[in-house]
């Protein structure tokens, strides 16, 4: 990790030099990049995120504002309370994703995250590096119709996460993402923190499973069924019980 902090006049930037040699509050803004454009999804998630893919192939980065969700997020779109730089959402993101991505999970690598402070508030931006050829699981099977040894890998690849207490505020069929091998990546990492084992792993695979069931009344002609769901929960428990 080559960690590196530098105070900004309203906040800091936290990046990784081996990734961006040099880094400035320009990055953070779609305007900043020689290219910019928006994430698109067939079926559209309703997330917090404000997400972009920015600069040019062969090495493409992904810059996200931080949004509030739910109710609340209705009246105050993009502020939270300031309690310190190393507990914003973008550091601790930042550094989540570092140490997952130096042990080989199969998460975004974070180039850049910054914070910006007014008053008791703040607002909060994150990159990482895009990686290629990914679909949101959403989009996977509207195009594809995953046999049962797809739907189990999914389930252990998730345990793998779970099994190294990697807890996902929000593990839904958007943040899960498949590559061209079809290999589960993990995305957003919004809140998410390293925690002993508990009943929040039963919670997010839950959470898991609203989601895929939510995008199914939005389109029933996708391929999810309730033996898939099955098939998944079976590479879940078939690994936890080979660990």
């Amino acid at each position: 990790m080559t960690e590196t902090v530098e105070k900004t006049a309203t906040g800091a930037i936290l990046y990784d030099k081996a990734i961006i040699n040099q880094i400035s509050e320009e990055r953070f803004s779609p305007q900043g990049w020689p290219h910019a454009e928006a994430l698109k999804c067939r079926l559209q998630a309703s997330g917090r995120g404000n997400t972009m893919f920015v600069g040019n192939v062969p090495r493409q980065f992904v810059l996200r504002h931080y949004m509030r969700g739910g109710l609340f997020g209705k009246f105050v779109r993009d502020s939270f309370i300031f309690s310190g730089a190393d507990k914003t959402r973008s550091f601790m993101e930042w550094r989540l994703l570092d140490k997952l991505s130096s042990n080989n999970y199969h998460v975004p690598r974070p180039a850049a995250a910054r914070y910006q402070q007014r008053g008791t508030f703040y607002t909060a931006d994150i990159i990482t590096v895009r990686i290629p050829g990914v679909v949101a699981l959403s989009e996977f099977i509207a195009d594809n119709d995953p046999d049962d040894s797809f739907w189990q890998s999914v389930g252990a690849a998730i345990y793998k996460f779970h099994a190294a207490g990697v807890y996902h505020a929000d593990m839904n069929a958007y943040n899960l993402q498949i590559d061209e091998s079809g290999t589960l990546w993990m995305l957003d990492f919004d809140k998410g923190a390293l925690r002993p084992r508990g009943p929040w792993q039963q919670a997010t695979l839950a959470r898991l499973h609203r989601s895929l069931r939510k995008i199914i009344n939005q389109d029933p002609n996708l391929h999810f069924r309730a033996p898939d769901w099955e098939q998944l929960l079976q590479g879940y428990f078939s690994a936890s019980r080979s660990a």
